[in-house]
C-alpha cells in the first residue's frame, strides 16, 4: 500500500506517518519504481497501535520501546526465557497505560465539572448589588 492508502486507512494525515516515519517508529517495506513509500499490514497495525497510545500521553521513546517488544515477540525462535521476560515487560506496559489512562478520566472529569460551572454561570440571574439577592422581573 502507498502512504495514501495506509494514511486513509488509519484515520492519519500523510504527514502525521511520514513524521513517525521519520521518528523511525514505522518503516515502509519497499519503494514503487517511481519512488514512493510502500508499507504492508504490519505498518497498519503500528499506526494503529501508535494512534490509541498518542491520547494517553505516551512519548515517542516510550511508543519506539513497546514497538521493539512487540516486534520482539513476534519473532518465531525466542527463547522462552526471552519470551516470559517481555511477556512480563508487556504486564508493566499494560499497567502503565491503566495509570495514564485513570489520570485521563481524572482529568476529564475535572473538564466536566468546569463546563457544568460556566453553563450554570450562563443562566444564573444576575444578583441584585443593592440587597445581595437575585434582580426579578416580576413586580413588587
Amino acid at each position: 500500500m502507498q502512504i495514501g492508502d495506509v494514511a486513509r486507512q488509519v484515520g492519519l494525515s500523510l504527514r502525521t506517518v511520514r513524521f513517525y516515519e521519520e521518528a523511525g517508529l514505522l518503516t515502509p517495506v519497499g519503494r514503487t519504481q517511481g519512488g514512493f513509500r510502500l508499507y504492508d499490514e504490519d505498518a497498519l497495525d503500528r499506526l494503529l497501535l501508535i494512534k490509541r497510545m498518542k491520547p494517553l500521553g505516551f512519548t515517542l521513546e516510550e511508543m519506539r520501546s513497546l514497538l521493539a517488544v512487540r516486534d520482539e515477540l513476534r519473532l518465531p525462535d525466542l527463547a522462552p526465557e526471552r519470551r516470559h521476560e517481555l511477556q512480563e515487560r508487556l504486564k508493566t506496559w499494560a499497567a502503565l497505560a491503566e495509570q495514564k489512562l485513570a489520570d485521563l478520566r481524572a482529568r476529564a472529569g475535572i473538564a466536566a465539572d468546569f463546563v457544568a460551572g460556566l453553563h450554570d454561570d450562563a443562566t444564573r440571574e444576575p444578583a441584585d448589588p443593592a440587597t445581595g439577592g437575585h434582580l426579578t422581573t416580576e413586580p413588587t
